[in-house]
């Protein structure tokens, strides 16, 4: 499939302006070609770290919890994209080859339509891979709507039941792909905050859960070249903060 307009292939991690090394982040073109190809995401090593009950289904409290982080980092990455000026969409995003719309795209594509088909075990049809949704002037209207959706469709207690099928004979159980992707929506929700002159704020317990996740999949998304080397971070800095920088970000 040929490159859609605005858009770049997805990946997980941005990387520096054209050129440079800036931010230490890296998009790694053939790992963004597998995705788009089969949307796979990385299940290698993956450790299932929820209580499941003997269907493997998590419990009550850890779906709650989980959405709930869902949820603000959601409204967050929302109130982002309405700060985002048309103006702007052609600037670079800090990741290279990658403009404020591309990265935009990707936030849109992967964080609010993906989430939702994750939760139902469908395909991102190939129309909505293609679209440039930064094409509509109230994308962000339709972005927060199609977030609630998503959330919506993880707020069934089915959504959570077993694994969720990648592709390839890949699966992984529904709560990891829960936690992975709401390290997706809150970095590059950080990267477009970032990108356009915008903080990024999540709550404390947000931040926390994140940093645990990202830590505990670092080292996979290194390997597929999703995350960059951690950056310097002070120890003592929000759990948010060194969640992006244990990312491959600089602050």
């Amino acid at each position: 499939m040929s490159p859609r307009p605005g858009h770049a292939t997805p990946t997980t991690t941005p990387i520096p302006y054209a050129g440079e090394r800036h931010n230490r982040q890296r998009c790694d073109r053939r790992r963004r070609k597998r995705q788009r190809r089969n949307w796979q995401t990385p299940s290698k090593n993956v450790s299932g770290k929820f209580k499941t009950d003997a269907d493997g289904v998590p419990s009550v409290d850890v779906m709650n919890e989980i959405h709930a982080h869902l949820t603000s980092s959601a409204a967050e990455a929302a109130r982002v994209t309405r700060g985002v000026t048309p103006e702007q969409l052609a600037d670079p995003s800090g990741c290279t080859d990658w403009t404020v719309r591309e990265l935009a795209n990707h936030l849109v594509l992967y964080t609010a339509h993906g989430l939702e088909h994750r939760a139902l075990r469908t395909q991102l049809p190939d129309d909505l891979v293609a679209r440039d949704f930064t094409a509509d002037a109230d994308w962000p209207e339709q972005y927060a709507a199609q977030l609630d959706r998503a959330l919506a469709a993880w707020a069934k207690p089915e959504a959570w039941d077993g694994d969720i099928d990648l592709g390839g004979g890949n699966t992984v159980p529904a709560g990891e792909i829960a936690a992975m992707l709401l390290a997706e929506l809150a970095l590059h929700g950080w990267d477009l905050a970032r990108a356009t002159g915008q903080d990024f704020s999540l709550p404390d317990d947000t931040g926390t859960y994140l940093l645990d996740v990202v830590e505990r999949y670092a080292e996979m998304y290194r390997e597929y070249e999703g995350f960059a080397s951690p950056t310097p971070v002070d120890p003592t800095a929000p759990a948010f903060t060194r969640a992006v920088a244990t990312s491959g970000r600089t602050i």
